[in-house]
């Protein structure tokens, strides 16, 4: 008897389809890198900024509008352009009768310091201000302006000039 005759004969396992799925895609795969090296094996490397080709990407030409909306976004300008916008509408917000007497001089830290230009206002505005914070963070966004913080007159002395004495202070108001 021969060495052939001795085992008996192996059965071929069945093939799923999953092995025959993963044959197909190793045979691809190879058939792939086959093409790649006959092609050379190099891929073409697109210098950066030579051209911008068919779809649209960030170098293409926007509208002044979107260009500077994408700029305040990036930069995180929202906050501050806002409460700009709000020194700038003064008037439309606290009326013209309290805009005459009163402006916003600054904003920090949630915080809105306006100057008055007299006590009586200044205590006026004082009142007033739990409903000037409501309607602010109604118009800029919840927790935008957390406390307004009213000054009186008195601040820097003016520059010296023709109707101001010398050694003077300023207005003559007691607000404190």
């Amino acid at each position: 008897m021969s060495d052939q005759e001795k085992e008996p004969p192996r059965k071929t396992p069945e093939v799923s389809g999953v092995d025959l799925a993963r044959q197909a895609l190793a045979a691809a795969r190879e058939q792939a890198r086959a093409r790649g090296n006959a092609a050379g094996g190099r891929k073409r490397q697109q210098q950066p900024g030579l051209r911008s080709g068919a779809r649209a990407d960030g170098r293409d030409p926007m509208p002044l509008m979107a260009a500077l909306d994408r700029l305040r976004t990036e930069r995180g300008w929202e906050m501050p352009m806002a409460v700009a916008g709000v020194m700038e509408r003064w008037p439309e917000i606290v009326g013209p009768e309290i805009a005459a007497h009163c402006e916003p001089e600054r904003y920090e830290d949630r915080e809105l310091v306006v100057r008055c230009d007299s006590s009586a206002w200044a205590a006026q505005l004082k009142l007033l201000a739990p409903q000037l914070v409501a309607r602010l963070n109604a118009d800029l966004g919840q927790g935008t302006v957390r406390v307004i913080l009213v000054r009186g007159p008195g601040g820097r002395p003016k520059g010296y000039g023709p109707w101001r004495a010398p050694g003077s202070s300023g207005p003559g108001d007691t607000y404190g």
